[in-house]
């Protein structure tokens, strides 16, 4: 199928469904219809209150892993940060969670514009620039850590779609992954510089009226194997509705991917992973390091959400030819949600 033109995303108050040529500027929500199952428009309330937005950046090198995730729940608003070093095993998270979402910004462009969350002397952002298209991460908690990371996207395909959500509802998500990190991490001290780390990165940029009650499973990773530049993006359970957001990149080249399956325990999510999608393109065994977990079980929003970092092996089988995959570091995730 042939990917659309970028545009607005919004066209005669209903959004444009499919796989993009490329990443949307224009997220023109205030242009969306936003009608009831029988028809009638909601109300300005509703449509503020049932809008969800989520913006993730990811690190991952053979040293260490970190992820920074901004949501805009509405009813609240919710963040944090963790970096896993693997050779210490030592692990630093840190939470926020925002009444209402006060003191969250996130922009409403991943091409251009600014997200930022501050709480205190806390402060995380991210930064979106178009010319040339890059994308930052800048992290302060004091004394404990910092970052200061960059990426790129230099002839890079993102992923790019949208879907329809339940009834009524979409869902946009722009994605990168298989990207090189510039800058720098600080741990209590200890300063990383991850260009020297050869750290590579991904980027989530997600928002819509999603499902009230919702699930997903996701896996990840960005690296380097056998001298090619590859990224991976593979979900189950979300933005699946005559097409999904799974993927692959190598040397910035985006491979798509049909539906895939994670078989794991979801009682014990630190034991082995398989990760297949039913093409055959995709063939990975994932081994938990450690975890990072958000828990909330309030009386309109609850969220059970582990994302687990670790190693991926196994193999892509692409037309070119076969590229293993040994120790690439990554995540997988298993959240469940009502919002």
């Amino acid at each position: 199928m042939k990917p659309l033109p970028t545009g607005p995303l919004f066209s005669q108050g209903q959004p444009r469904l499919g796989q993009f040529a490329d990443t949307l500027g224009d997220i023109n929500v205030d242009d969306f219809s936003y009608l009831d199952p029988f028809g009638k428009p909601y109300g300005r309330l509703a449509r503020h209150l049932h809008y969800k937005r989520f913006q993730y950046f990811g690190g991952m090198s053979e040293r260490l892993v970190f992820g920074c995730a901004l949501a805009d729940l509405r009813y609240m608003g919710v963040a944090f940060v963790y970096v896993y070093d693997f050779e210490s095993n030592e692990l630093f998270s840190r939470s926020l969670r925002l009444p209402l979402g006060l003191g969250l910004h996130l922009s409403a462009s991943p091409l251009e514009g600014e997200s930022r969350l501050r709480l205190g002397k806390a402060s995380l952002g991210m930064g979106y620039e178009a010319a040339p298209r890059r994308k930052n991460l800048r992290v302060n908690l004091g004394s404990e850590l910092h970052i200061n990371a960059s990426m790129v996207e230099p002839d890079f395909e993102p992923m790019s779609i949208c879907t329809r959500a339940a009834y009524q509802g979409w869902v946009y998500a722009n994605k990168t992954a298989g990207l090189r990190l510039s800058g720098e991490l600080s741990l209590r001290g200890k300063t990383f510089d991850l260009e020297a780390l050869q750290a590579c990165g991904h980027h989530d940029f997600s928002c819509g009226y999603m499902r009230r009650e919702t699930y997903w499973n996701w896996a990840c990773f960005s690296g380097i194997a056998n001298g090619r530049r590859l990224g991976l993006n593979l979900s189950c359970g979300v933005n699946e509705t005559s097409f999904t957001e799974n993927c692959l990149w190598v040397d910035g080249r985006l491979v798509k991917v049909n539906l895939t399956r994670f078989d794991f325990d979801r009682a014990d999510v630190l034991r082995p992973w398989q990760v297949c999608s039913d093409d055959g393109q995709v063939d990975l065994c994932f081994t938990p390091r450690g975890l990072h977990r958000e828990e909330l079980n309030a009386y309109y929003l609850a969220s059970n959400f582990k994302q687990v970092f670790g190693h991926f092996c196994g193999q892509l089988v692409l037309p070119e030819g076969i590229i293993k995959i040994d120790d690439m570091p990554g995540f997988v995730e298993d959240q469940y949600a009502r919002w």
